[in-house]
């Protein structure tokens, strides 16, 4: 079996799943192997989703390892048997990786709750409001770069029109609110827009008013992607190197701790309509 050329988070995330099961199992790749009746390479390379593999093997070694949880390992199948190409593949090479692993995400997304520090929400960005956001990188980006970082950025708004969209919850902080990327205009416009996507059925627009006082990871921005079972969940945040995304058992839940914290100190969503239009009369 050829190596994939470009592995997907997605691809990765599978094969991590893979190794977790064997090792929560106990079993050393040279005795998964023997128990498989595998070889230790095809393992390791399908462990780290250099090698693909089908849904009927992932049910396979999931009854060999003993594993107990039939959600679990249904979604884990369900992984394998994808035969998808995303539109986020026609960014490759243009784009970074963690830009086209985050789309990737938010297209098999159940659910996403994140919270914004400093701008609004990517999937609620206007395209003024993006770029007006992308100038202020430093090296600011070319024209053509631009043009296609605003694309990818447009693009990814479409996953709230699916016809089964993701339950979002938006924790917005105040000061994203009052930071006026692109001036006054680009802000209003970008105010109103928000206003209107909270009217989505599957959308919740929650404040965080400076009035709140501190709250858990007040210095970073998150983003929860929910997966069909909560093992596969992940956590993207912004640290000032670029994107990272974490899968930890225990960093999940403690971000799904940080998260419910936060959002019992939010407004509400109507209090919250009223306080973003309040600010838009202000603007």
């Amino acid at each position: 079996m050829a190596p994939r050329k470009a592995l997907t988070a997605r691809q990765r995330r599978l094969g991590s799943e893979l190794r977790k099961i064997r090792e929560h199992t106990g079993l050393s790749i040279a005795q998964a192997a023997a128990l498989l009746g595998a070889d230790r390479t095809t393992i390791s390379n399908t462990e780290s989703g250099r090698f693909g593999v089908s849904p009927a093997r992932v049910r396979a070694w999931a009854s060999h390892y003993k594993c107990p949880d039939v959600a679990y390992i249904d979604a884990l199948a369900d992984m394998a048997g994808e035969r998808i190409n995303g539109w986020w593949e026609d960014y490759r090479g243009d784009l970074s990786s963690a830009a086209l692993d985050l789309a990737e995400l938010e297209h098999h997304a159940v659910g996403i709750r994140s919270v914004e520090i400093m701008h609004f929400p990517g999937l609620l960005q206007t395209e003024d409001y993006a770029r007006a956001v992308f100038a202020e990188t430093v090296p600011p980006p070319n024209p053509a770069y631009l043009r296609r970082l605003l694309s990818h950025r447009l693009k990814r708004r479409d996953v709230l029109d699916r016809t089964d969209p993701p339950a979002c919850t938006f924790l917005i902080h105040e000061a994203a609110l009052r930071m006026t990327y692109g001036g006054t205009k680009v802000t209003k416009g970008q105010l109103d827009h928000l206003l209107k996507e909270s009217e989505r059925d599957n959308v919740t627009v929650r404040v965080i008013p400076f009035a709140a006082g501190g709250f858990p990871h007040a210095s970073s921005s998150a983003h929860y992607v929910y997966g069909p079972v909560p093992q596969l969940d992940t956590v993207q945040t912004d640290p000032t190197t670029g994107s990272a995304f974490l899968d930890a058992e225990t960093g999940l839940e403690n971000w799904r701790v940080a998260l419910d914290r936060t959002e019992e100190k939010s407004l509400d969503p109507e209090s919250s309509r009223g306080f973003i239009r309040e600010i838009a009369q202000q603007v």
